[in-house]
């Protein structure tokens, strides 16, 4: 299952392939009844894969900067690197630990060597730090680290904002950390390694849970090209000086992230101020976070802070309708001043359970409406393919997970589906009915690392997460305008944002499929829709024929026309990355031979759904929260109608009885059909797994995903904390699947860590990510004249 391209043959088709920006930064239309030229470069291009939230210490990860971006995109020690990595921490209240200090002498560079020890200001010589990081099994070695506090290394006095300053808490606020240290090292990375690198964060969203996100105005600028890069480091408080910035990021890490409550207004510490808070040193940023085109920036019911110039959250009742408020604030922020440098994507977001009007808890379909009606351009989809893959359960979802009004409620459809949560693996659900709507809104995946649970960072097994790229990777289409393809030799922040934006996107799990080319063409037959597609696989591009579309544009056609449809994917020969070379034990279950590390696509669903418009605002089918009690009683009569498309269902699915292969390249699977004259307006999406229907525990008769209780370790809180309640259960309880397998090492076996029951290995953990795979693309949109207009794609 290995990628057949190594780093360099990929820069290399970066490089050929790639201009100065995305010609667009919306999703396109072809027109059914004219031709279009396709000299605006809207075909040209590539899909690159990456993962944009992820972990080092400077948040709660384990590893630094270095090492982190080196596991995420190198392709010699570790085979998966990605094409691009935009590395992105919690925004928080403050973290101790400076993940720009090096673990090792691998991975020192000239303007960040390894520190065996570090003087301080008082003459204190600090070496080898007694603080081991969390829940990784890794230990601080000789020297220094990015176990280190920033206290141990630039000192407490070079820290700012709240609470701070010589004598303080040497805690730092994230939006320090991102404009003075970690953009300063991504950009000299990114420049020193020659791979497309920058930084976002994983907001703590008001209101909400988390967030992936990023505001790239200033990063990695054109100048960097021809920047003679340091051969010795600068002081410990600057050892890179950058040529770009990421200003406005940290500003709204300042003025919108609900974990930085500092009043300073980036400035540094005022420590003669009573609890050294507030901005009076007058020194830094002098932030102001109003939005003159928003009246609700300044609300002092949603918190205004005339001292912090900013929205701080209240608390109490209503505190989650009003942190929501702010957020929408937040989004409305970025379209006023930087409305083609940012994104907003809600991650992970069924974890954290329902919408909680009085605490942070989930969302609800009406709060992804109202982000997305806000800033169409920027929140533009849902993290709903979680990470945290090989936890003891499975993306961190779980029954009874979140305390809610003392009630112990479960994640957002009690678990994930094959790794999925409820909102994007649902056929009918709250994705469907988003793109019933004929939004823009689309799906990605992402690793979220933190750790390997019991192993170190080193370790190919892991009881927690997987690296960037190593389980999981979005790909998506970065396009040029061929007339100024040699403006730009580099992939930069503005192309990786803008193919995002554009829904030309894909995740896949396990390395399942590598390429995909999926369009729909009108006034085409089949085959030319097949000969559009195969061209478009094999170039790794989008369909160079006029009249075809592919992921996030819509086709315009005429009443009663037909439209062909073309599928093309790669399901890579060889060993994916996965370490354990013993058979499938989920497949095992029904008689099937499969090397975990080498999966084979079992079939691709095309599901379909109508689109009716956007919902009002207001009205009764605008919001919607998912049933709670969905894992024992998933009725999708239960579901509000605003939560829902019923529409939307599996209308062909292709095998290997089905589907073709090309003659010349076998790992290429072709599959057509043809959509006959088309009445209302639509859209049709792709979803595929190496699981074939009525797996036990694993998929349903219909080839639907069940849930991953079956495979998840972990204990169930009870209904409500107290231990007499009896509804709780212990780790274990729920796994089903036998790991039969012995091998003579932890890889050609079932390996130890797996959770034992009665003296038998279940599949839990790694194993149960490895086993169970799966693919979704984002939809292609087909507007019918003078039926409903898909509004959303431009």
């Amino acid at each position: 299952m290995n990628v057949r391209f190594s780093q360099s043959q990929i820069a290399l088709a970066i490089s050929a392939a790639l201009g100065a920006v995305a010609m667009g930064t919306m999703p396109g239309t072809a027109y059914a009844d004219r031709d279009r030229d396709r000299d605006d470069g809207k075909r040209n291009g590539t899909y690159v894969s990456g993962d944009f939230h992820n972990h080092t210490t400077c948040s709660d990860g384990s590893i630094s900067m270095q090492k982190l971006v080196k596991k995420a995109t190198d392709t010699v020690e570790t085979p998966w690197g990605l094409d691009w990595f935009v590395q992105a921490g919690h925004g928080n209240s403050g973290g101790t630990r400076n993940c720009t200090l090096v673990e090792d002498d691998t991975l020192s560079t000239p303007a960040y060597p390894r520190l065996q020890s570090i003087t301080l200001s008082n003459g204190t010589v600090v070496s080898a730090s007694p603080i081991v990081p969390p829940n990784n099994g890794s230990v601080s070695g000789p020297g220094v680290g990015p176990w280190t506090t920033w206290a141990n290394s630039i000192e407490a006095s070079n820290v700012k904002g709240d609470g701070n300053g010589a004598g303080g808490a040497a805690s730092m606020w994230r939006w320090q950390s991102v404009q003075e240290y970690q953009y300063p090292l991504i950009e000299y990375l990114n420049a020193f390694l020659n791979r497309p690198l920058f930084i976002g964060l994983e907001s703590i969203v008001a209101g909400h849970e988390h967030s992936s996100m990023s505001v790239i105005t200033g990063q990695i600028p054109k100048g960097l090209d021809a920047s003679a890069l340091p051969n010795a480091p600068g002081p410990i408080t600057a050892r890179y000086t950058p040529i770009g910035n990421a200003n406005a990021l940290a500003q709204w890490a300042y003025c919108f992230d609900a974990g930085v409550t500092d009043t300073s207004r980036g400035n540094v510490t005022d420590v003669g101020a009573p609890g050294r808070i507030g901005p009076g040193s007058g020194i830094g940023n002098n932030w102001d976070c109003t939005n003159p085109a928003s009246a609700g920036s300044t609300d002092p019911t949603l918190g205004w802070s005339d001292l912090a110039k900013k929205l701080i959250q209240p608390g109490g009742a209503g505190t989650g309708t009003k942190g929501h408020a702010k957020t929408v604030e937040a989004v409305k922020w970025m379209v006023k001043n930087h409305p083609n440098g940012s994104y907003y994507v809600p991650a992970h977001l069924e974890r954290a359970g329902p919408f909680n009007p009085n605490g942070n808890n989930g969302y609800n379909i009406e709060h992804l409406r109202d982000f997305n009606n806000a800033a169409p351009n920027i929140a533009f989809g849902m993290e709903t393919q979680p990470g945290h893959g090989a936890s003891d359960a499975r993306g961190e979802y779980t029954v009874h997970r979140n305390n809610i009004g003392g009630v112990n409620t479960d994640s957002v459809g009690g678990t994930t589906y094959g790794g999925t949560g409820v909102y994007g693996a649902q056929i009918g659900g709250v994705w469907d009915a988003l793109l019933g709507e004929g939004r823009n809104f689309w799906f990605f995946a992402s690793s979220d690392w933190h750790n390997r649970g019991a192993f170190g960072p080193d370790d190919r097994r892991s009881s927690q997460d997987f690296f960037p790229g190593e389980y999981q990777r979005t790909y998506a289409m970065v396009r040029h305008g061929e007339r100024h393809h040699h403006l730009q030799k580099q992939l930069r922040p503005q192309a990786i944002v803008d193919g995002l934006r554009t829904g030309n996107a894909f995740s896949a799990s396990g390395q399942l499929i590598d390429r995909l080319a999926f369009v729909a063409c009108a006034d085409r037959s089949t085959h030319a829709a097949e000969a559009a597609a195969v061209d478009a696989a094999l170039e790794n591009n989008g369909p160079d024929s006029e009249r075809c579309v592919t992921m996030g544009e819509k086709l315009v056609v005429r009443p009663g026309e037909d439209v062909a449809v073309a599928i093309v994917v790669r399901d890579p020969s060889g060993t994916s990355f996965s370490p354990y070379t013993f058979d499938n034990p989920s497949l095992a279950q029904v008689g099937i031979k499969q090397p975990l590390n080498m999966p084979e696509l079992d079939h691709i669903d095309v599901i379909r759904g109508m689109v009716s418009g956007y919902k009002t605002p207001g009205s009764p089918d605008y919001s919607g929260q998912w049933p709670n009690d969905w894992i024992k009683n998933p009725n999708f009569a239960n579901v509000p109608v605003g939560a829902k498309n019923p529409t939307a269902a599996v209308i062909k699915t292709f095998n290997d009885r089905t589907w073709e292969t090309l003659k010349h390249d076998r790992e290429f699977k072709v599959m057509t059909f043809k959509i006959e004259k088309v009445k209302a307006s639509q859209y049709i999406r792709l979803r595929g797994t190496n699981m074939p229907a009525n797996v036990p525990f694993e998929t349903d008769a219909n080839g639907n995903p069940l849930p991953d209780l079956a495979t998840n370790a972990a204990a169930l809180n009870p209904t409500v904390s107290n231990p007499n309640s009896g509804d709780g259960q212990p780790a274990g309880a729920n796994l089903k699947i036998p790991c039969k397998a012995v091998g003579s090492t932890e890889f050609d076996g079932c390996p130890s860590h797996l959770f034992v029951v009665n003296g038998q290995k279940m599949v839990s953990f790694d194993v149960a990510a490895w086993s169970d795979l799966w693919f979704y693309s984002n939809p292609i949109y087909i507007e019918v004249k003078g039926s409903t207009v898909v509004a959303g794609v431009k």
